[in-house]
């Protein structure tokens, strides 16, 4: 089965919303919340440091049976700060090329490859197309809670 045309058009166009979302309150983007939730930084940092996980997690499955993967936790990534100091800038430039490679590689993948599974930990066994749902939902909601953060929300 091919990739499906709305997670096609949704993996190419879904952070065509970014400049909405982020408005002109630039200078507030590294503002925390008072409960101390992500700001719309470390939030944009996370979708951007995702990407590259799932590229990864995209090789394994193409490259492996059936791999396990655990759920990503920021906090567990020793990548992550390095993510979370860069510029507001620097992340998006990086979330923007690695959404372009991640869109190429995704919809250059055969019906067979799509149909390669791996296992989720809580998820337990999907094939790639799913997965790649899996990423499309978890996006959103972070794209989600940018917004809620841009305009002062919790």
């Amino acid at each position: 089965m091919p990739l499906s045309p709305s997670t096609a058009a949704r993996l190419a166009t879904q952070l065509e919303c970014l400049p909405a979302l982020l408005g002109p309150k630039r200078a507030a983007l590294r503002e925390r919340t008072p409960a101390g939730k992500w700001s719309v930084h470390e939030n944009l940092a996370h979708l951007a440091r995702h990407h590259a996980v799932v590229l990864e997690r995209v090789r394994r499955v193409l490259a492996e049976d059936r791999p396990s993967f655990d759920r990503y936790a920021a906090e567990q990534d020793p990548d992550w700060p390095a993510w979370a100091a860069l510029s507001t800038d620097e992340v998006l430039g990086r979330l923007v090329s690695l959404r372009r490679e991640l869109t190429a590689r995704v919809t250059a993948l055969s019906d067979r490859e799509l149909e390669r599974t791996a296992v989720h930990r809580t998820l337990g066994e999907m094939p790639l197309e799913l997965w790649i749902e899996f990423f499309l939902l978890h996006e959103a909601h972070h794209l989600y809670v940018i917004l809620k953060r841009a305009r002062g929300g919790e």
